[in-house]
């Protein structure tokens, strides 16, 4: 997967295009990421032990990786990236502008 956990992203694509921010949880097998502050939607609540106000709150849903950029902090923008192995052989994932190691 090129996005992970705690990465800085930037939306490309959807509603919230235009919109970045920090990835809190990643489905690999759904290829999908929920990512801080896009996706918000509505959800009706019922009363509960836990919850004795009920009502509507707002959640963060998952987004589509292929709607993500990866976000260079050195070129200070939505950038692709690619991988390559270091010396001892450690996949490593680069920007594919400044080669900064992201």
């Amino acid at each position: 997967m090129r996005i992970r956990k705690e990465d800085n992203v930037y939306v490309i694509a959807g509603k919230d295009k235009g919109k970045s921010g920090r990835v809190i949880r990643v489905f690999p097998k759904a290829q999908r990421a929920t990512v801080e502050g896009v996706n918000i939607v509505k959800k009706h609540t019922r009363r509960s032990q836990e919850n004795q106000q009920g009502g509507v709150i707002q959640v963060e849903r998952p987004i589509h990786i292929s709607n993500l950029k990866l976000f260079c902090k050195q070129c200070n923008r939505a950038v692709r990236n690619t991988f390559i192995f270091d010396k001892e052989g450690k996949k490593q994932r680069i920007c594919k502008l400044c080669k900064e190691v992201l």
